[in-house]
């Protein structure tokens, strides 16, 4: 049944259907066509970059929103990347300099190193990447500061101390870093040639077309202990001697040259002097000449020792070590000499005492005076030594009878 419409009034009320309808056969419209012909869509964040490309060839690169396009036959294709203190594939950044010149020169940094150069890339400030020679990397710069300082190793291989805080001394094989403490001694070596000797300090140095290295030597005094080594004596008898020696480098070049190890070097110099000052001598001469082996061991190997470009202070037999038996022999024989000598010794006072007895009795039979005092000395003694002492003058006597028979001290005479 036909439906009638009437203009004028109602039209008004019409209208929103009349949207409605529009929109959804656009809607319907837009579905169809979609399925029917595809829409390429990308949506790309404020720290990424694509690269547009169709059919495989570069179009253009993308910024920051949504980009889509219609796409028949899926020829196009997006690559997105970070672009913030991050890398441009340098396959893609050389290509883009070469096709579109202008869209790499506004959006990377591309580093290039000869056979001699180094560089250093700093990203917002921060050094971040060093490059060694003939190599080539890119940078994105577009939301990134990038800053490359190229040095030329040609020109010195000594590193400018304002180049350590952008340099990892302990990581890159770039550099050789050398600490010289004020004990030591450095000496640099390029390609295995000594050109100089480096004085206390830190010194760095590009290892960079050539091979850099820094050698250091001890100049303190340095303690060398030879341990025991059995030696046969003169007589046949075998004994192990140990020895402390004290050295210094006092030529470092000389040193590092003549000898791989100059401490080993002079301890088997020092057991060869050993083993001629002791094969030479008789056990009783060792034991009584120390001294003299000392300073022929330090003759001989002083001399030698200056060649290497050292100089040995005090050298010194620390123990001479003998056999069990030999040991117990010179024991008793060391035992007996002391005994006689004690023996001696007992002898002579007893002698000193007998003569010492012996002019005494000749003054006391000269001098009866010295011969009473003598005998008052000796009952003195004696009252020290009892608690009471009865003194009988005899019949006729008494106190007066035994003071009587005293000498008297009165001019040496008797009193009757």
């Amino acid at each position: 049944m036909p439906v009638a419409i009437r203009v004028g009034a109602q039209s008004a009320t019409l209208a929103p259907v009349l949207r409605d309808a529009r929109k959804t056969s656009a809607l319907n419209l837009n579905g169809a066509f979609m399925r029917r012909f595809p829409i390429f869509k990308v949506v790309i964040k404020d720290d990424e970059r694509a690269f547009l490309t169709r059919d495989g060839k570069f179009q253009k690169l993308l910024g920051p929103g949504r980009f889509q396009k219609l796409d028949l036959g899926q020829r196009y294709d997006a690559r997105v990347q970070k672009i913030v203190n991050a890398e441009v594939p340098v396959e893609t950044a050389l290509l883009l300099e070469k096709t579109h010149q202008a869209v790499a020169n506004e959006n990377f940094e591309i580093v290039q190193t000869t056979a001699n150069e180094v560089a250093i890339v700093s990203l917002d400030g921060q050094p971040r990447h060093m490059l060694p020679p003939l190599t080539t990397r890119a940078f994105w710069k577009t939301r990134t500061l990038v800053d490359v300082e190229v040095i030329n190793t040609e020109e010195s291989l000594k590193i400018d101390p304002r180049l350590y805080a952008k340099l990892d001394l302990n990581v890159t094989s770039l550099v050789t870093n050398a600490v010289v403490h004020n004990h030591q001694v450095g000496l640099l070596y390029i390609d295995g040639k000594l050109i100089e000797t480096l004085p206390p300090g830190r010194h760095v140095y590009w290892n960079v077309g050539k091979k850099v290295e820094v050698a250091t030597v001890d100049t303190r005094p340095q303690p060398l202990e030879v341990t025991a080594q059995e030696i046969l004596t003169k007589d046949r008898v075998g004994i192990r001697v140990t020895l402390t020696a004290f050295y210094k480098i006092v030529d470092p070049v000389v040193a590092q040259t003549k000898s791989t190890d100059i401490g080993n070097t002079l301890y088997r110099l020092i057991q060869f002097a050993i083993r001629e000052a002791v094969a030479t001598r008789s056990l009783d001469e060792i034991l009584a000449a120390r001294d003299e082996i000392d300073s022929q061991v330090r003759s001989f190997v002083g001399e030698r020792a200056a060649e290497l470009g050292a100089e040995v202070g005090e050298i010194g037999v620390k123990d001479v070590i003998l056999p069990g038996d030999v040991r117990d022999l010179l024991n008793k024989v060391v035992e007996a000499e002391r005994t006689a000598k004690a023996n001696l010794i007992r002898r002579q006072e007893e002698t000193a005492a007998t003569r010492s007895l012996l002019n005494t009795s000749k003054l006391m039979e000269d001098n009866p005076l010295l011969l009473r005092l003598k005998e008052l000395e000796a009952l003195e003694k004696l009252v020290e030594k009892v608690g009471r002492i009865d003194l009988h003058a005899g019949q006729n006597g008494g106190l007066d009878a035994l003071l009587s028979k005293l000498y008297s001290l009165k001019d040496g005479e008797k009193d009757t």
